[in-house]
């Protein structure tokens, strides 16, 4: 067990409240991971002017040196891959096997930003008049909010510190109060690769009082928020009462279509991967799967032995394919969305109870669960569950797929199996997703492409990839006269 403080202008820092909570291993609820404190609004203003301060120099370091610094902070990173993805293992349950890969996309994504810092293009552009020419830059705009969840404790405070830092702003982070272990280290190894004190700062605490006071705080120019959609839209609205910057990754409902002349030994490893990976908990999981008819019933009896045959245990065990849910309330919230899908209608053919065998009986263990015969208007095939609940919905052709698939409030991710090059183009053009997985399940997102959806999962930015940076900036145009005299556009005319 590890005592954390606040990270602030370089120092750990008790908070001013002398209030602490502690975090606890989600598979065996025992294991105290760490004491953290419960900081207050106090905390989040000294953080918050430490941050102010550093931005008068920070942003005049050159884009080249603040890359050199994202290289260290990746080698470092590297080296310590193993002890950051067995800390997010037990702070957060997922397999190992998973927190490599959520360590590896942060260090993926140092990578990536240390290469963007070279490159991070302007325009020059033509002049409409002589001796004169254009140019556009991006510039920092000042203190940033960062707010992350818990189900990626290193992956997403990577898209959001890196791009923040490297664009010349500062930032303070608020981690989720499931896991912030993960972001107290990830502080440090920034620290040891050469950020200056008070570029990043780490207040620990509630979404109700550290958040709000982010949200509201004069001196913070954006916030960066990943989470649910209800609480997203709170955060914009408060953002835009002030004009705040605000870039908001929300949530998903996302369906993996199988067509008939699909490979579906391939489409079933991509369901099981897309519903149970992450136990669930992932904004791109597969929530729903929509089957072509004439494969529905032999699709359904493949899925339901593979389901059963998943192994669930704590995720330092190499051979477990799912770890517990987060929290004793994310798994009550689960099994509440199963009573409801019973209520509607809807048939469950496996899972659907707590799993309490062995070692699992101090853990917040969900069997996974599969409800077929769903229809599309149903709570469990609109509502956001995350968890590993899966609804399967059979469609009679193509076009009633693509209709369904499209048929929620939702827009993060999308699948689709065939082999039918057509349709996977068509399919491609008409989801109304942000992502579009073709063969593949709807999770797997790459560090350099934009990552995002349309409708109720965000506001329109993206992160990852080069759109990253565009949220972090201001674009500036520049005009360079060298005519020697007064030249008025679209006034004077060129002979």
């Amino acid at each position: 067990m590890k005592q954390y403080k606040n990270f602030i202008d370089g120092k750990l820092t008790d908070s001013r409240s002398g209030r602490t909570y502690e975090n606890r291993n989600p598979a065996n609820w025992d294991e105290i991971v760490g004491i953290f404190p419960k900081s207050n609004v106090d905390d989040l203003n000294t953080a918050t002017e430490a941050a102010r301060r550093a931005y008068k120099k920070w942003r005049f370091v050159p884009w080249p040196k603040r890359s050199e610094i994202m290289r260290k902070v990746a080698e470092i990173m590297l080296e310590k891959k193993e002890e950051l993805a067995t800390l997010m293992t037990r702070e957060m349950g997922k397999v190992i096997k998973e927190t490599r890969g959520d360590t590896q996309e942060g260090i993926d994504t140092a990578l990536y930003a240390s290469i963007e810092g070279r490159k991070y293009f302007g325009y020059t552009l033509p002049s409409e008049l002589p001796n004169k020419s254009c140019m556009t830059r991006r510039d920092p705009l000042g203190v940033w909010g960062l707010i992350t969840p818990w189900n990626f404790p290193i992956a997403i405070p990577t898209w959001k510190i890196f791009p923040c830092l490297l664009s010349g702003n500062t930032a303070v982070i608020k981690p989720a109060t499931y896991t912030p272990a993960c972001v107290g280290e990830l502080a440090q190894i920034l620290q040891e690769a050469g950020v200056p004190d008070g570029v990043l700062n780490v207040v620990y605490g509630g979404g109700g009082e550290i958040g709000e006071a982010i949200i509201n705080h004069p001196d913070i120019v954006g916030v960066s928020f990943t989470g649910s959609s209800e609480i997203g839209k709170r955060i914009g609205e408060i953002c835009g009462k002030t004009l705040k910057r605000c870039s908001l990754e929300l949530g998903g409902k996302n369906g993996q279509v199988v067509l008939q002349d699909a490979n579906l030994d391939l489409a079933l490893e991509g369901v099981l991967w897309g519903a149970y990976g992450t136990t669930g908990q992932r904004c791109t999981a597969t929530s729903r799967l929509i089957l072509e008819a004439p494969i529905y019933d032999r699709f359904i009896e493949m899925l339901k032995k593979k389901a059963e045959n998943l192994k669930l245990g704590n995720g330092l065990n190499e051979d477990c394919d799912v770890g517990p849910l987060v929290s004793e309330s994310q798994r009550e919230s689960v099994h509440a969305y199963v009573e409801i899908g019973k209520k509607e209608g809807a048939k469950m053919i496996t899972g659907g109870e707590f799993y309490t065998e062995g070692e699992c009986a101090k853990g917040w263990f969900y069997r996974p669960t599969i409800f077929i015969d769903v229809l599309p208007t149903m709570r469990i095939a609109q509502e956001e569950i995350f968890g590993p609940v899966l609804s399967v919905i059979k469609a009679k052709d193509f076009e009633e797929a693509i209709d369904i698939l499209n048929g929620t409030v939702y827009g993060l991710s999308s699948s689709i199996y065939t082999n039918d090059l057509n349709r996977a183009h068509k399919a491609i053009e008409r989801a109304e997703t942000g992502i579009v997985y073709i063969n593949a399940p709807t999770i797997g997102a790459e560090c350099h492409l934009p990552f995002g959806g349309m409708k109720n999962t965000g506001n329109g930015h993206r992160e990852g990839g080069w759109t990253a940076y565009e949220i972090f900036t201001e674009i500036k145009s520049v005009y360079i006269d060298y005519s020697g005299a007064l030249q008025k556009a679209q006034i004077d005319t060129w002979d």
